[in-house]
């Protein structure tokens, strides 16, 4: 969880950054390489804890896994 705090807030700063310089390419690539990390981080916590996001972003196993512990701010 740590791990994808961490990612999460780099590319929230990142993505304020070309806000203002869209035309910066090593910080579009930074992004791009972050957001794909994004996702491997996402998806090795979703297989051991469980879903973390809602609205069709995270598939859930049978039966519902909604309403299963721990939620992603317990880990």
């Amino acid at each position: 969880m740590l791990e994808l705090q961490k990612t999460d807030f780099a590319l929230v700063e990142l993505t304020l950054y070309l806000d203002t310089h869209p035309a910066d390419m090593q910080a579009v690539q930074q992004f791009n390489q972050l957001s794909q990390r994004r996702r491997q981080i996402a998806h090795e916590f979703e297989l051991k804890y469980g879903p973390l996001l809602q609205f069709g972003l995270s598939y859930s196993r049978f039966p519902w896994q909604w309403i299963d512990t721990p939620w992603p701010w317990q880990v």
